[in-house]
C-alpha cells in the first residue's frame, strides 16, 4: 500500500455543554429584523454590506393608471422606466390588490409595497414575453426569465411590509412546462442563440423565477413576503453587492421552489430571513456541467446569519450546481426546524466545481432527517450510470470536489441521523472539522469515500450503535463521548483504504 490510510478514534470523557449564546426559533428570522444592518465578521476578507440609496421621488402607480384589482402591468412598467430615466426614485404599490405580468426593473428604482399591498402574478405565458436571458438551473438560454427581472442595472431594491403573489400551479406556465429530461441533457447541445423557450408553435418553456436579476448590482430585497410560487423565489445571477433582510417566503406548493438561491454572485449578505419551502431553502449555487464550467463564475463571499429555515428540502444548500465553484461561505446564528436535511452539500460527477471554505457557526437544527449531509453520486434518473459509485472514474474538469468545510457550536436537537457523507471515489470528501456539538440522533455516522474527518470536543446522544465507513480514512473522534446502547460503539469497515489503527 503506498499511503498509510488510518481510523484514529479517541473518546474521553466530555464535559463540554452548548453555549447558550445559539439562538433558539424565537430569536431569528424576519419577525426580530432591526432596522439597521450590523457589521459582518466573516473569516475571509469580503467588503461591508451597504444599502442601495435612492433619489427622494416617489410615483404611486395609481398617478400611471393602475387600478386595483385590474391588470396594472403597464402602469407599473411606465412608473419604472419615468423614474429611471429621471435617475431613480421609489415606485410605491399603495395598500390593496394589484394584478400584474412581467415587471423588468430599472437602475436606481426601489419599487416599494406598502403594508397590505398585494401585487399578483399572471399565470398566462404571453404576459411574461418576448424571451428574456436568463439562467435556468445553471444554464443560459432564452426564455420567460423571472415575475420580477432585471438585467444590467445598478441600484435595485424590492422593499416594504407588503406580498409578491405567484400564480400557483393551477396557470398556463405551470401546465405548459413539461420538460422531464436532465436540462443539460436537453439544452447544452444548442448554441446560446438558438435557446429560445417561449412555449410559442410547439416549443417548451421553463419556469419563470419570481425575482431573478442577471448582471446586476448593489441589490436590495428587505421586508417583502413572496407567497405561492411557481419555481425558485429570489435567485441573483451574475450579480454582487447583495443585501437580502427581514424577508419571508412562503412556497410550499410543490418541489421546485427553492427560496433564496446566491447564483455565481458574490458579496452577499442574507439576514433575518424565514423560510418556508417546497425544495431547499438556504442555496448557493454556480452553474451546471460543461456550460457552467463555460463561464466559470463562482459564487463566493457569502454570509447568512440570524436566519430560520422551516419546510424545505435542505435548510442551507450547496449545489447541486457547482460548476465554478462555492466558496467563502459563512453561516452563523441561524436555525433550521422541519427541512428534509439540515446542513446539505450536493454535486454530480458530470456537474464539476464544488465548494471549499464553508464555515458554518452557532447552529440549531431540529428536523426529521441527516443533520449534515453530502450527496455526490445523485440519481440514475439525472446522471445515469455515473450514479454508481464504481468503477473509479478518471479526474476530468467536470469532476467535482468538496474540501475545508468546519462546524462549531452546533447543537442538533433531533435528527434521523447525525452524519451521512456520500463522496466519489476519485475525488473524497476532504476536511471535515467539526467542533463542539450537542446531539441527539436515531442513528450515528456514515461515511464514505471520505479523507480527512474530526469530530473534536463534542457529545452525542444516539438510540444507535453503529459508526459506518467505506474507503475513508484520517477520521478522528476526539475528546468526544458517545452515549449509545450499552455504551460501545460498532465499526462497519468496506473498502480496501479503510484501516481502524486503534478500537
Amino acid at each position: 500500500m503506498k499511503k498509510l490510510f488510518f481510523i484514529l478514534l479517541s473518546i474521553f470523557a466530555s464535559s463540554w455543554s452548548y453555549s447558550q449564546s445559539i439562538p433558539t426559533r424565537n430569536e431569528v428570522g424576519a419577525a426580530h429584523c432591526p432596522d439597521q444592518i450590523a457589521p459582518i465578521t466573516p473569516p475571509f476578507d469580503m467588503p461591508q454590506p451597504v444599502r442601495p440609496l435612492f433619489p427622494d421621488r416617489i410615483i404611486s402607480i395609481v398617478h400611471k393608471g393602475a387600478k386595483r384589482g385590474k391588470p396594472c402591468t403597464k402602469a407599473i412598467q411606465k412608473a419604472i422606466d419615468e423614474l429611471s430615466d429621471k435617475g431613480g426614485g421609489t415606485v410605491l404599490i399603495p395598500s390593496g390588490k394589484w394584478l400584474t405580468g412581467r415587471i423588468i426593473m430599472k437602475s436606481n428604482i426601489n419599487l416599494h409595497l406598502e403594508k397590505d399591498a398585494e401585487l399578483h402574478f399572471s399565470g398566462n405565458i404571453k404576459d411574461y414575453l418576448p424571451v428574456v436571458f436568463t439562467r435556468n438551473e445553471g444554464i443560459e438560454m432564452y426564455s420567460l426569465g423571472a415575475l420580477i427581472y432585471a438585467n444590467d442595472s445598478q441600484n435595485i431594491a424590492i422593499t416594504g411590509k407588503g406580498k409578491l403573489i405567484g400564480p400557483g400551479t393551477q396557470c398556463e406556465i405551470f401546465k405548459e412546462h413539461t420538460l422531464k429530461d436532465a436540462i443539460e441533457d436537453f439544452v447544452s447541445q444548442t448554441p446560446l442563440d438558438k435557446r429560445i423557450y417561449d412555449g410559442q408553435e410547439g416549443r417548451i418553456l421553463f419556469l419563470p423565477m419570481f425575482f431573478a436579476p442577471v448582471h446586476s448590482s448593489n441589490i436590495l430585497v428587505e421586508g417583502v413576503t413572496f407567497e405561492n410560487s411557481i419555481f425558485w423565489n429570489i435567485v441573483p445571477q451574475y450579480c454582487e453587492n447583495i443585501i437580502i433582510r427581514g424577508i419571508t417566503v412562503n412556497s410550499v406548493g410543490h418541489g421546485r421552489t427553492d427560496g433564496i438561491d446566491i447564483e455565481s454572485s458574490r458579496n452577499a449578505l442574507i439576514e433575518y430571513c424565514t423560510l418556508n419551502c417546497g425544495d431547499d431553502c438556504f442555496t448557493i449555487k454556480a452553474g451546471r456541467g460543461k456550460d457552467g464550467l463555460r463561464i466559470n463564475r463562482p459564487a463566493e463571499n457569502i454570509v447568512i446569519r440570524h436566519s430560520l429555515a422551516l419546510s424545505g428540502a435542505g435548510g442551507v444548500t450547496c449545489g447541486s450546481e457547482t460548476a465554478g465553484m462555492i466558496r467563502n461561505m459563512y453561516v452563523h446564528d441561524c436555525v433550521f426546524e422541519g427541512t428534509n436535511n439540515g446542513l446539505l452539500f450536493k454535486t454530480r460527477r458530470p456537474r464539476g466545481g464544488g465548494g471549499e471554505n464553508l464555515h458554518y457557526e452557532r447552529i440549531r437544527l431540529n428536523i426529521p432527517g441527516p443533520a449534515i449531509h453530502w450527496d455526490m453520486l445523485g440519481s440514475q434518473r439525472w446522471v445515469g450510470e455515473l450514479a454508481n459509485r464504481m468503477p473509479v472514474r478518471p479526474i476530468n474538469p467536470l469532476t467535482p470536489l468538496f474540501r475545508d468545510i468546519t462546524f462549531k457550536d452546533i447543537i442538533v436537537e433531533n435528527c434521523r441521523q447525525l452524519i451521512n457523507l456520500i463522496g466519489i471515489p476519485e475525488s473524497p470528501i476532504n476536511g471535515v472539522f467539526i467542533q463542539n456539538m450537542h446531539a441527539q440522533c436515531s442513528k450515528l455516522i456514515n461515511l464514505q469515500d471520505v479523507d480527512g474527518f474530526v469530530i473534536t470536543n463534542s457529545e452525542i446522544h444516539s438510540k444507535n450503535d453503529t459508526i459506518s465507513m467505506t474507503d475513508s480514512r484520517n477520521v478522528m473522534f476526539i475528546n468526544t463521548r458517545f452515549d449509545i446502547p450499552d455504551r460501545n460503539i460498532k465499526y462497519e469497515y468496506a473498502g480496501k483504504l479503510v484501516r481502524p489503527a486503534l478500537k
